[in-house]
């Protein structure tokens, strides 16, 4: 009787909440609503992961490869799904139909795919945002493309149009058939999608470290295109370098204001000296380590560049990016002209550029680019090329160097420099970059570091900071070496080195409280900025000796250095630069130090720029970027060697 009671009081409470639930019409209805959110959301991502595939599919040309990219943990590729899945939701929302995104996205990922896989073809380069900065250079490759493979021409040409008619009746039968999300679901979708796109895309500023990035796959290969597409595919890489296709002609940049900066005339001979051969060494990381404090380094691990410093450079990086330092010292440009973070030996150089190369040429040398590494590496083959060197000796063509752990030793690159310079009849310029002081710096890279270091530093600090020393000792070493040799010839000889910038020394910098991070400060003091970018110049002739109190520069004014050093005169390099060099010793993208020290911060975002500057940053674009107006003014050697097709 009691049990019949309990199952009675039980009917009736289930009774009563089935009645409570029944007396909720939407309650079904949200249920199925909830369930086709998620569906139309696997969908969504189904589409997403579909579209990555085809875009994959279409660079790499190879399912082996494009499987490959999904399968392996180490890549992003999942993470580029999510990302596409993210930009549906946001499209969605903006149109206000159910998956019209996808007739949206796919022709803007594919058909970006397609023309990176046929300049792959020509070029062997994948598509950069850049790219179309330079509309003029796909122009020129239709006719390639059209005489190499003219049914490929045509079927890109039929596709093209097939592909815009059907986009077009897709986003029509879209807009009449698809779904309609209401306001709630448009405001879901982008509330969502938005502030996750935002965060994401904060993230993938490869100046900066990020432990979100590193987790999600993305490397930044900046150094090599190739892998860095490879790794990260087509929409990530693509993604990455998307900032720095944003290079707006400077305001008032036209043949009238190029007219009107004025070219210093020349003299009847542009040497008072017999040509003088010039070696430039920029010698990588190269930087004085007894600046550290807290610490002390014995002997003294560079006696000789001590002896000898003419100055400082001002470098604009620190512990990588060697090409943007390496862009200034060889062309008298700028990266404080360009947008943050770019790399102009991968993303601009696409056109003969004037530089020391074409300078030294037009003047009968011989003018040559040494570098014991692969030539892919920072896009050198094809900006030696457009710099104007007439050779390029890398790892592939020159004999096999000793190697001082991983990398070529400085004396061994030296000995190549003296070997290729007697086998010279005509005077030569060299532009070398050196190797062994490229990080890490790891413990035992060297069998025995004879620079001992005393200070209060833990022991991995101070393993690494003994094998950079022994490095900057080595390098000191092999530039007397060089200098030795250049004291026997009867030509005049002038030897340039400098280094590219600080090292990655990490913890050491922190641990002796040389800085308060393990990288530089962008923005700071002007002692701050030089102690953080500041490294050795010497610029020295067998004949003269070193050239003292040149101060601290950018490496843009090495140029002008150089020439004066060598005792030529060029309206650009001696003439304008020279006239930037009287009033400003840095031009860096967040500060100017005048020539009395004194400094300028933020000057770029002032309401007005200082006219010099204006012209300065006029001629780069002009030349970068531009109609070239002040070729035949400024770089008439450059005209004629561009004339007869250097």
């Amino acid at each position: 009787m009691k049990l019949e009671k309990t199952l009675a009081n039980i009917d009736s409470a289930v009774a009563r909440r089935s009645r409570v639930y029944a007396g909720r019409p939407g309650f079904a209805a949200r249920h199925a609503k909830t369930l086709t959110s998620a569906r139309s959301a696997l969908f969504s991502l189904s589409i997403a992961a579909a579209l990555v595939f085809a875009v994959e599919l279409i660079v790499r040309q190879s399912m082996a490869d494009t499987v490959a990219y999904f399968l392996d943990p180490t890549r992003p590729a999942w993470t580029t799904i999510g990302a596409f899945f993210l930009i549906l939701l946001a499209i969605d929302g903006v149109f206000g139909r159910e998956h019209k995104s996808a007739v949206v996205l796919a022709p803007l990922a594919i058909i970006p795919a397609i023309i990176c896989q046929q300049k792959q073809v020509f070029l062997s380069d994948p598509l950069y945002p850049t790219d179309f900065l330079f509309g003029r250079q796909i122009l020129e490759l239709m006719p390639v493309l059209v005489k190499d493979r003219p049914w490929t021409a045509v079927g890109i040409v039929v596709g093209l149009i097939a592909a815009v008619t059907t986009i077009g009746l897709l986003l029509r039968y879209a807009w009449r058939n698809f779904p309609k999300l209401t306001r709630r679901e448009r405001i879901a979708r982008a509330a969502f999608a938005l502030p996750l796109l935002f965060a994401f895309w904060h993230i993938m500023d490869y100046n900066q470290f990020s432990w979100i990035r590193d987790r999600l796959k993305v490397i930044p290969i900046m150094w090599d295109q190739t892998e860095n597409y490879r790794h990260n595919g087509f929409a990530l890489a693509f993604a990455i370098n998307l900032p720095m296709a944003n290079v707006n002609a400077p305001a008032g940049y036209m043949a009238d204001a190029i007219d009107r900066i004025p070219v210093k005339p020349l003299p009847a001979g542009t040497s008072h000296r017999s040509k003088p051969d010039v070696i430039v060494l920029m010698s990588e990381s190269f930087w004085d380590p007894t600046r550290l404090p807290n610490v002390k380094l014995s002997p003294d691990p560079m006696p000789t560049i001590r002896e000898m410093q003419s100055g400082n450079v001002f470098s604009p990086e620190f512990g990588g990016m060697t090409a943007n330092v390496e862009f200034e010292a060889l062309t008298g440009f700028s990266n404080a002209f360009l947008p943050y973070g770019s790399i102009p030996y991968q993303q601009y150089i696409r056109n003969p550029i004037p530089s020391l190369a074409t300078f030294f040429r037009g003047e009968g040398y011989v003018s040559r680019a040494i570098h014991p590494f692969q030539s892919w590496f920072w896009n050198r083959t094809a900006v030696y090329k457009a710099f104007g060197f007439d050779t390029f000796k890398s790892e592939e063509n020159m004999p096999p160097m000793q190697k001082r752990g991983i990398f070529a030793s400085d004396e061994s690159l030296t000995k190549e420099i003296i070997r290729q310079a007697d086998a010279m009849d005509d005077p030569f310029f060299f532009f070398a970059v050196t190797l062994q002081g490229h990080g890490p710096y790891e413990p035992n890279r060297y069998a025995k570091n004879t620079i001992k270091v005393e200070g209060n530093l833990p022991e991995s600090d101070r393993q690494v900071l003994e094998t950079y020393a022994q490095g900057v000792k080595e390098a000191d070493e092999s530039l007397k070496k060089l200098m030795d040799w250049a004291k026997q010839r009867d030509r005049e000889t002038i030897i340039v080195l400098f280094g590219d910038h600080l090292p990655p020394l990490n913890t050491v910098y922190t641990n002796t409280g040389f800085m308060k991070g393990v990288t530089a400060e962008r923005k700071g003091s002007k002692d701050q900025m030089k102690a953080q970018h500041e490294t050795p110049l010497v610029v020295w002739s067998n004949k003269t000796g070193p050239k003292k109190n040149v101060g601290t520069i950018s490496p843009a004014f090495l140029s002008y250095q150089i020439l004066m050093q060598s005792g030529y005169e060029h309206p650009y390099y001696t003439g304008f630069l020279g006239k930037v060099h009287d009033q400003y010793r840095v031009v860096d993208r967040y500060m100017l130090i005048r020539k009395n020290g004194k400094d300028v911060a933020e000057w770029s975002r002032q309401p007005k720029v200082p006219a010099l500057l204006r012209d300065y940053r006029f001629l780069q674009h002009d030349m970068m970027f531009g109609k070239r107006y002040s070729t035949d003014r400024f770089f008439k050697s450059h005209a004629d060697l561009y004339a007869a097709g250097f």
